[in-house]
């Protein structure tokens, strides 16, 4: 009974200290999605070089779309002349990070790895983007204009109609962002529920069960970065999601390289993802993908590690520092608000599944 109460008590404490910063995100994740320039992005991310995958990176980290959504996205940036390095540079730098993550990230991982996180992302990205550039030539294709590509979340569904309104139909400042902000409480958080309450459960689970630093042991060296990429690879899991689990990892003395290197591959990689870049832009840059992901995951993970030694920094003080910034009246509030858009949107989905039984109460 005293490990249950334990457990419940670890489980309820990650909960409330995410879900301050995780409202904070999505809200950011809303704006972002009701101003952000989609005709632009596809204007910058032509051509070849290093400029439009070092862009292409840069505008996807902060985007609020996790590796199932971004597939959709980045074909149709393919489609309108985007090359094939910056196309795969935002396939990677998008889901690794964003706005939300990030903000968890602070929450959960302390506020080393919260900065670390979307740089790293970036850096990834960038280096896959540019080896895929290196090896595969550009050539001018033409790709069916009614052709679509379907979505793995109900999130994308009419998006198309909604990026090219008739100029009658422009919303206006407050109707973008109302309809931005709904988007972001309800489609991303529903995308992302189910993962982020396993991640909670699991890290609890790890906090009440499993000694401190007793994976510390072989938790530091290269054998453990290999591990997370066997274990993130073929994992579909988004990057606000992974990080109560990467929190676990922490706790058990996985070293901060390692735990990076599981936040960088296991959002950026899938089964998923990697069929449909082969389908779109062939076998050679799917390979050319994940050896990018795998190289550079593993190159970031080795320089946290430097990074963390030769700055002394003490990833648990910091694990437990960024948790006393939120008031706790705050973290409730923000953790009944999230419970309660979480079992609307529950709801909303058990009556699609179900719309006989429930219109007729059978």
């Amino acid at each position: 009974m005293a490990q249950m109460a334990s457990l419940t008590e670890n489980i309820l404490d990650l909960y409330l200290d995410a879900a301050p910063w995780l409202v904070l995100g999505l809200l950011m994740a809303g704006l972002i999605k009701a101003w952000g320039p989609e005709k632009g992005m596809r204007r910058w991310l032509g051509g070849s070089g290093v400029r439009p995958v070092f862009t292409a990176a840069v505008v996807g980290a902060p985007l609020p779309i996790c590796s199932c959504g971004v597939l959709p996205v980045a074909i149709g940036l393919r489609r309108a002349g985007a090359s094939r390095g910056a196309t795969t540079s935002f396939m990677i730098s998008t889901p690794e990070t964003g706005v939300d993550s990030v903000a968890v990230s602070y929450a959960l991982l302390g506020p080393f790895m919260a900065v670390a996180r979307p740089v790293a992302a970036v850096a990834s990205a960038v280096a896959t983007g540019l080896l895929v550039g290196f090896f595969t030539k550009e050539k001018t294709e033409t790709f069916p204009a009614e052709e679509s590509t379907s979505c793995c979340s109900s999130s994308c569904d009419g998006e198309e109609e909604k990026t090219n309104p008739s100029p009658q139909s422009l919303p206006g400042p407050w109707q973008r962002v109302r309809s931005g902000v709904g988007y972001a409480f309800t489609d991303i958080l529903d995308d992302i529920m189910t993962w982020l309450v396993f991640g909670i459960v699991l890290a609890g689970i790890v906090a009440t069960f499993v000694p401190q630093g007793v994976l510390g042991a072989w938790g530091s060296g290269p054998g453990a970065m290999v591990l997370m990429l066997v274990v993130g690879i073929p994992m579909y899991i988004c990057a606000t999601a992974s990080t109560p689990l990467a929190a676990a990892l922490l706790l058990t003395g996985v070293s901060p390289g390692a735990v990076m290197v599981f936040l960088l591959a296991g959002p950026a990689t899938n089964v998923a993802t990697l069929a449909v870049v082969r389908k779109e832009m062939g076998f050679q840059v799917s390979a050319l993908y994940l050896i990018g992901i795998c190289l550079s995951s593993l190159a970031v993970g080795v320089a946290t590690n430097a990074m963390v030694s030769s700055l002394a920094i003490d990833i648990n003080a910091e694990l437990a520092a960024a948790a006393e910034f939120i008031p706790y009246w705050l973290a409730a509030a923000s953790g009944t608000v999230l419970a309660l858009l979480a079992l609307k949107t529950g709801g909303k989905r058990l009556v699609s599944v179900f719309p006989g039984k429930t219109a007729t109460g059978q």
